[in-house]
């Protein structure tokens, strides 16, 4: 029975949908997005906060295309938030009653500090960190979360927001630009004066457009290798002649120059200008950026609700999801404990051998446990088909270093030790190459020896620069494939394995 929840987001900017579809308990993968810039609070802020018809009508008209699409994929159940231009403005909530009659949609206008808690539930469960603040600069507010050891400690939201401030103060004609940013950065710093003193931590979190324009722009200025913005890190120090240059930009054309795309250029100088201001408040040093926010953590909010809106520590989401919908072939668990267990006798050789860092066990481990993905689409070229899913969709809980050394162990066959042209093009976020000869070796060397054997019982002895390998049944099928296997260094391979010992008579 397919499992499908919409989550529909009106913030002051855009109004999204996005429908989610479980694939087991713990996995879930999205399978359609939607976005608006219906800017349900243009005007709003210049007249008292109220919500002008001309964002009314946009609203209205994306929220019916969204229910459109949410018919048509049959989404089980739909959650509908709104945030601060609505909780914001005093005829917020009879456009909330005017909607629910006219389209059927319920929406919930949450606080501040929901949207803070929600956006903190998807950094948890969806990044690899655990101390951070997260920083989520909306159309009207900024919503601040503290996490300490992946718990959320407490959250807090700003009443600034880049609409908020463009039209208060850039979209004033009595303000010259000079004078709109001075008045500006004092209004902000007014506010963050109220943040608690307790927050200040060296990462921080981006969630939101204006933080993850930012993480594009700074990835393609730099000509990072990997296309993928979630969980992307910079050190602030490097990149605050960036933000300068955006925050004093003139005119379009030199926001483009800046990576900016176009959609973003009506409020980016506005969003970087709170952006690095709050970093100062709180005093990070680093910046990871959050694919993932308030939509995501609504649903897992949801999904999570009996386990305290985490994941259990043995499940990975992305792991979990990939398995499911492509691991077809091998589910069988004690297969993936088998190839674990044959890579783990191998590690700990080459460990003592060739001084291979622990740290690579678990992007080798689960290398080894998406080993049959690929075959999912075709046996041929399978080690292909496994890099492209393992690269699209290994998202959630890893680090864009470990992203790539699973993938890359992924794509390897047993021609060669090393993807000569995938190597180069993302050194720069892998280990050495010959740390990555070594797991390319051990991870083949694993597929083969259990591809070919049932369950055989696998020992390993190095000695005197040979690697004896030692089995209960017959390696027969495997050992051409091990001979011409690309070694890490000049060893030999000797088997011990199974004879042949059946007496025939012709």
């Amino acid at each position: 029975m397919i499992n499908r929840t919409a989550i529909i987001d009106i913030g002051s900017n855009s109004a999204r949908l996005v429908i989610f579809e479980k694939s087991s308990k713990f996995g879930f993968h999205i399978i359609c997005e939607q976005k608006s810039r219906v800017r349900i609070g243009e005007g709003a802020y210049s007249n008292n906060g109220y919500l002008q018809p001309i964002g009314i009508e946009r609203a209205y008209l994306a929220l019916e295309s969204f229910v459109q699409t949410i018919n048509k994929y049959n989404a089980k159940e739909t959650l509908s938030i709104a945030t601060s231009a609505l909780r914001d403005a005093p005829n917020g909530k009879k456009f909330v009653k005017w909607i629910e009659k006219k389209l059927g949609i319920s929406i919930n206008i949450i606080n501040g500090n929901e949207e803070a808690k929600l956006g903190a539930i998807a950094i948890i469960n969806l990044l690899p960190i655990l101390d951070a603040i997260t920083i989520d600069i909306g159309g009207g507010s900024s919503d601040i979360s503290l996490i300490n050891n992946k718990n959320i400690i407490q959250t807090y939201s700003l009443n600034i927001g880049t609409v908020r401030i463009k039209e208060l103060f850039f979209d004033n004609k009595n303000l010259s630009k000079k004078n709109a940013t001075i008045k500006a950065r004092e209004y902000i710093a007014k506010e963050l004066n109220k943040l608690p003193s307790n927050f200040k931590e060296k990462i921080a979190v981006g969630i939101g457009g204006t933080a993850r324009t930012l993480g594009k722009g700074i990835m393609k200025r730099n000509q990072y290798p990997l296309n993928k913005l979630h969980a992307f890190n910079y050190k602030i120090e490097d990149e605050l002649s960036y933000f300068n240059e955006i925050i004093t930009s003139s005119d379009n054309k030199s926001l483009q120059s800046l990576y900016i795309k176009k959609g973003r250029y009506d409020t980016i100088r506005e969003g970087t200008l709170i952006f690095i201001e709050i970093i100062k408040a709180i005093e990070a040093k680093e910046v990871i950026t959050g694919g993932v926010g308030v939509r995501e953590g609504l649903f897992l909010k949801n999904m999570l609700k009996k386990y305290d809106y985490k994941f259990p520590d043995t499940v990975n989401p992305s792991l979990t999801n990939i398995l499911d919908r492509f691991d077809v072939i091998t589910t069988n668990s004690s297969k993936s404990s088998h190839r674990i267990k044959i890579a783990s006798k191998l590690y700990n050789i080459f460990y003592n051998e060739s001084n291979l860092d622990k740290e690579y066990q678990k992007e080798l481990y689960i290398a080894l446990e998406l080993s049959n993905i690929g075959k999912t689409l075709t046996l041929y070229d399978a080690h292909k088909h496994a890099f492209y899913i393992s690269m699209q969709e290994l998202n959630f809980d890893f680090t864009h270093k470990e992203m790539i050394l699973i993938s890359l162990l992924l794509r390897m066959d047993s021609n060669s030790l090393l993807n000569k042209d995938l190597f180069s093009k993302f050194r720069s976020i892998l280990p050495k190459k010959e740390k990555v000869k070594y797991l390319s070796f051990i991870y083949t060397l694993t597929v083969l020896l259990h591809d070919n054997s049932n369950n055989a019982e696998i020992e390993f002895v190095y000695k005197d620069d040979i690697l004896y390998i030692k089995s209960n049944q017959s390696l027969y099928h495997s050992k051409e494939s091990i001979r011409a296997l690309e070694k890490p260094h000049n060893f030999d391979i000797v088997f011990n394995d199974k004879k042949f010992e059946t007496e025939y008579n012709f």
